[in-house]
């Protein structure tokens, strides 16, 4: 929260400066200002904004002086300064030099401030050095800006370039060559700037430039630095009484202020005399002939030597600038390199190749802001040349590879986005295939979607030459988790599994194909697996033991995983049978004969023991029910006895309000089921399944929905709705089931009609009491009634009776099924019961009224 308060109140101070500056200055309609970054001209009064411009975008700085600032100078002061101001800049426009700064805009003037724009700056020198005047708040990258010592030099070889040129080619002296008239760009190159006080020659053969001496009358404002003026514009003022006199000055006057400037830098800013801005102070110093050498510590011992000859008193002993760079103090590898980088135009392909060949032996030599804003861009200009990319490309990743992450994302991510997506020559996918752990180190993970995930799948291309494929599929594994499932199963699986696949494919190929797939298998899921991956594995064109034992690598790795795993179907009925014949094959070696049997074994015992595990538990699962059945009739044939010598006075005692209520609740279970009725049909249609029948009618007691003769609702409620006002009544101690016609002492209607319905059922033999039952031969024959052919089974939960056993009757399937005299009661039908024919009513007995006292109870 503290940074976002800090972030809002350093734009909302932005704003209002620019706001108070620039309304009306035609600069703003053209270029989009942004935040202070520095300062620089005399009194550091320009004040230094980054920025663009708006139809271009093209980067910029815009240099702006606010006329407040003057309103502590007198009007003469401050109407003479705006001119001089004026002047330097609109001399700035017409030059033209790498070591000069460039103007993009000229200058401007509204009421409120003056502005132009330039090439991108970082900041003045004097800014670089500490002084941090007209800045506020100071930008942190310039507060803990350090010139490092290949930066110095390259600097320093630049301004006496800069030099060179306005000497020599525009004959034009600067006058005022101060850490506060140069320039650093964003590139880190010194450029030459201020230009309020030049002065040119009228002769073109003179070496003499007309300079006015400082005039005390004059804010130092107005004036040259005094502390950075060669002494011999004050040494006339002596000779010719008060007053400031025109001179003629040699080139060597901008020499000595040069001399000046690098003591400077190697004193954090301090100038080698302190005149602070006063013109007498300076005019002594002028004529004292003397030269305090104790104020140049911190100047290189090597370089020592040629500082005390700029500063020499008489300008003819002081170096020209041709002579200057020439020494051996500017004879450095870096400043060489950041040379022949400014001149690369200049050369043609041969010259560049030998350059870039040798370029990464020193660029660890170089600091790493150098690499990043001197090296690269250079660099990243001739990407534009294909020819020249597997040069230039080594050496890019190797900045990125110093580079921290931050500045690998903002220098150099955008200028390696266009090379990823070139094709030709191949030396460039190579070269991003032996560094792709780099890139994936570096590059953020929405970047790798983007950019490095289509390079990865065009180099798994069957056009690609074999050792691009091989690096491609090397490091495909070590940034697995970053592709998302879907890229991975319908984009990069796809395109490993057809170059495995390829029937002219190498062999290295395939076997690193085989190896990465084993790899990735920790970033895919169980149906990938079974459904694309092992099916292709036998399909592989080629039995070499090479590609023998990565396939067998990748079946055990699925084997073992303890995520994926292979069923044992599977095992044993694709992968066995596709590894057997693999053991005769000729080419295989002791080991890895050894390994292949190994790997069999295993997958064997692996089905073994899951199919004995499933067949144990079904084995178990069915002697438990069988047991359970037993018991269950046994409990059964106990309880019917006792049910059988209780009946009658159970029956005898009843209420008949509760005989009705269970009635009722007898109706209310039965119901229809076509599934039961095929079961019942299939079970009576196949003498076989007599002992399933047996089940059933063990369940009854226990509670179990078990199959039973049924009949459609409709008949069933029919039935129970049907009047009888002379209840039939049953003996219960005939135990051949004959019917005593006597008359009920209860007359409950409902009972009669409950009574009624049962005697109208008698005839299907449905329901009997369990320890009533007739041997087929004694069985009477019930009167003929209307059997229907689609009745389906009933079910009757929780009663005391039984379902009778639909397998027949007879002598031979006694002495087949000899235990079905034990489970089971003596009661079945002499003949199954079929939906689809009519039921003989020979077959069945009459209920007694024993059945239905028995039922109830």
């Amino acid at each position: 929260m503290d940074m976002l308060n800090k972030l809002k109140s350093t734009v909302s101070t932005t704003v209002s400066q620019l706001s108070g500056v620039l309304p009306g200055n035609p600069v703003t309609r053209e270029y989009e200002v942004g935040k202070l970054i520095g300062s620089a001209g005399p009194d550091l009064l320009w004040k230094i904004f980054s920025g663009y411009k708006k139809s271009t975008k093209q980067e910029a700085s815009i240099f702006v002086l606010e006329k407040k600032l003057l309103e502590k100078y007198s009007k003469k002061d401050r109407d003479q300064l705006v001119e001089v101001l004026r002047r330097g800049i609109a001399q700035l426009t017409r030059l033209r030099h790498p070591q000069v700064l460039t103007v993009q805009h000229p200058v401007e003037e509204s009421r409120e401030s003056l502005a132009f724009a330039t090439e991108p700056v970082f900041a003045s020198l004097a800014n670089v050095l500490g002084c941090h005047e007209n800045i506020n708040p100071v930008p942190q990258q310039l507060r803990d800006h350090k010139l490092f010592e290949v930066e110095i030099k390259y600097g320093l070889q630049q301004l006496i370039e800069g030099l060179i040129f306005l000497h020599n080619d525009v004959k034009l002296l600067h006058c005022n060559i101060c850490p506060e008239s140069i320039v650093v760009n964003q590139q880190g190159a010194f450029k030459i700037f201020g230009f309020d006080f030049c002065t040119s020659s009228q002769d073109p053969t003179s070496k003499l430039w007309p300079v006015r001496e400082p005039d005390p009358e004059l804010s130092h404002v107005s004036q040259p630095n005094l502390d950075y003026l060669a002494p011999e514009l004050g040494r006339n003022h002596r000779r010719h009484g008060n007053g400031a006199n025109t001179i003629g000055c040699g080139a060597s006057a901008d020499m000595y202020s040069l001399g000046c400037v690098i003591v400077s830098i190697y004193q954090n800013g301090k100038s080698p005399w302190q005149m602070d801005g006063d013109v007498e102070c300076f005019y002594r110093h002028a004529g004292s002939h003397s030269q305090s050498l104790q104020r140049m510590e911190g100047v290189p011992p090597d370089l020592v030597d040629h500082v005390r000859s700029l500063l020499h008193p008489t300008p003819e002993q002081r170096p020209d600038a041709h002579q200057l760079v020439k020494i051996s103090w500017f004879d450095d590898v870096g400043v060489k390199t950041l040379n022949y980088l400014d001149s690369l135009f200049q050369w043609d392909n041969l010259q560049k190749s030998q350059f870039f060949k040798g370029l990464p032996q020193i660029l660890p030599r170089l600091p790493e802001r150098v690499c990043l804003h001197r090296v690269m861009p250079c660099l990243a200009k001739e990407f534009v040349n294909p020819s020249m990319v597997p040069f230039i490309l080594p050496c890019s990743l190797h900045i990125a590879q110093e580079a921290s992450k931050e500045n690998y994302v903002a220098h150099i991510l955008p200028h390696l986005r266009p090379v990823m997506k070139m094709q030709e020559p191949v030396q460039i996918l190579l070269i991003f295939m032996q560094r792709m752990e780099l890139l994936l180190q570096k590059t953020p993970p929405e970047d790798v979607k983007s950019d490095v995930l289509p390079m990865i799948y065009r180099a798994l291309e069957a056009e690609a030459a074999p050792q691009i494929q091989e690096l491609c599929l090397s490091v495909i594994p070590s940034f697995a988790s970053l592709i998302d499932y879907p890229a991975m199963k319908n984009a990069l699986m796809p395109r490993i599994k057809k170059l495995c696949l390829l029937p002219s494919g190498q062999l290295s190929v395939r076997v690193n194909c085989l190896i990465c797939i084993g790899k990735l298998l920790d970033n895919v899921d169980k149906w990938l697996v079974l459904d694309d991956i092992l099916p292709m594995l036998p399909a592989i064109p080629s039995k070499d033991p090479a590609v023998v034992m990565a396939v067998l690598g990748v079946y055990k790795m699925a084997l073992e995983h303890p995520r994926l795993g292979i069923p044992k179907e599977v095992i044993a009925t694709q992968i066995v049978p596709f590894l057997f014949p693999l053991l005769v094959e000729p080419g295989l070696s002791l080991t890895q004969f050894r390994a292949l049997v190994s790997t069999i074994k295993e997958m064997l015992a692996k089905v073994e023991e899951e199919q004995k595990s499933k067949l144990e538990s079904v084995a178990a699962l069915q002697e438990e029910q069988r047991t359970a059945l037993g018991n269950l009739a046994l409990n059964d044939s106990s309880s019917q006895n006792s049910t059988s010598s209780g009946g009658a006075s159970t029956a005898s005692s009843a209420n008949n309000s509760a005989v009705s209520q269970q009635i009722d609740a007898l109706f209310s279970q039965l119901s229809t089921s076509s599934e039961t009725t095929k079961v019942k049909q299939t079970t009576a249609a196949t003498p076989a399944m007599a002992s399933s029948n047996v089940v059933a009618n063990s369940r009854i007691d226990s509670g179990i929905v078990a199959p039973a003769i049924a009949m459609p609702k409709s008949g069933m409620m029919s039935l129970r709705s049907a009047p009888n006002s002379t209840p039939t009544t049953w003996n219960n101690n005939n135990v051949n089931g004959t019917r005593a016609n006597t008359t009920a002492a209860n007359k409950d209607p409902v009972s009669s009609m409950i009574h009624s319905n049962l005697s109208a059922m008698g005839g299907m033999g449905g329901i009997r009491p369990a320890n009533q039952w007739a041997p087929p031969s004694q069985a009477v024959p019930s009167p003929a009634w209307n059997h229907n052919p689609a009745a389906a089974p009933i079910q009757q939960p929780q009663m005391r009776m039984m379902a009778t056993p639909l397998v027949p009757q007879n002598q031979q399937f006694t002495q087949q099924n000899p235990m079905m005299t034990v489970m089971m009661p003596q009661s079945t039908f002499s003949q199954p019961i079929s939906p689809m024919a009519p039921t003989t009513p020979a077959a069945f007995r009459q209920l007694a009224r024993s059945d239905i006292d028995d039922l109830l109870s």
